[in-house]
């Protein structure tokens, strides 16, 4: 692992050795993940490509100082202080996917990463739309595992910011050692049971997310106007953006996967760029490393040649 500042906050990544491919695979993962989510697939990618993956602001191992202290304390946090409008200006909130694609085009400049795919899984989908609006120039495609959306549903959205703020309001440091834990963090949002070495990682990083970052993307991506932004920004883009789906994911069904997609060119009639997985939920990296890794292999070696307009 090593460790590059962005815009203050200290970053950790992972990047593999380069190969004789030109575009290095950038990997951006989900709310309340880490990087380590994405070692299934790129231990089977490493080889072909450059692989990149880091942690998101306030995720896994790029923390603050000031949070890593509370931490080590086992400090509890309250929540009820930190507030978020319905609207949030994407490029002024420190929270929404616009604002973590700053970082994430940032990163890229500093590791002088001229030429990339972005690979992203759920709101790490979303910023790496974000981040292929922002930088054009530097981004080959961008492929979208478990993402999607695009239909604000006011009274869904609304149970599940409390949902989640409620969910996110029981982190004590004790709760890794509570009996059978893990087993709960093994069948959350997947089809099968996952193992338990990444059952424990879940509850780790469930534990250790800044509380600010946690609840600040919860709230910040989910917006009615974020939302509703989300297709006229897959219409903007001229790089190749495919979706893959979980067949049985319950967290971003592929229905709204689908939706998302159609509003790419690539779509045409029939959602020739979404691809769904048989017998996969939420979490495919972790599920079906061996199809993600072979669509994605799959999907860039298909647009080698292909260039992309500014």
């Amino acid at each position: 692992m090593a460790t590059i500042e962005i815009l203050g906050v200290p970053h950790a990544y992972e990047l593999t050795a380069p190969t004789s491919y030109p575009h290095t695979l950038v990997f951006v993962h989900g709310w309340l993940n880490s990087r380590g989510y994405w070692q299934p697939v790129i231990s089977r990618l490493s080889g072909d490509f450059q692989c990149l993956s880091y942690d998101l602001r306030g995720f896994g191992q790029s923390q603050s100082n000031k949070y890593t202290d509370f931490i080590h304390q086992g400090v509890s946090f309250d929540l009820s202080s930190v507030h978020r409008s319905d609207f949030a200006n994407p490029f002024e909130s420190l929270y929404t996917p616009a604002a973590y694609a700053k970082d994430l085009t940032a990163l890229l400049e500093q590791l002088n990463i001229t030429s990339a795919w972005l690979v992203g899984h759920s709101l790490g989908g979303t910023i790496a739309l974000w981040g292929t609006a922002q930088k054009p120039e530097r981004i080959r495609g961008v492929i979208c595992i478990n993402s999607g959306g695009g239909i604000y549903l006011k009274e869904a959205f609304e149970q599940f910011r409390l949902a989640g703020q409620r969910f996110l309001q029981i982190r004590p440091r004790w709760l890794s050692q509570v009996p059978l834990i893990d087993l709960l963090f093994s069948r959350a949002s997947v089809v099968r049971p996952l193992e338990r070495y990444w059952a424990r990682q879940r509850i780790i990083d469930f534990i250790s997310a800044d509380p600010e970052a946690a609840l600040g993307t919860l709230l910040d991506s989910t917006t009615e106007d974020e939302i509703n932004r989300l297709p006229q920004l897959v219409a903007q883009l001229k790089q190749p953006i495919y979706f893959i789906a979980g067949a049985q994911d319950k967290v971003m069904e592929p229905k709204y996967v689908r939706h998302l997609a159609s509003f790419h060119p690539l779509f045409q009639y029939s959602g020739n760029n979404v691809i769904e997985i048989p017998g996969c939920g939420h979490l495919a990296m972790l599920e079906q490393p061996d199809a993600v890794a072979d669509h994605i292999r799959s999907i860039v070696f298909k647009h080698s040649e292909i260039k992309v307009r500014d």
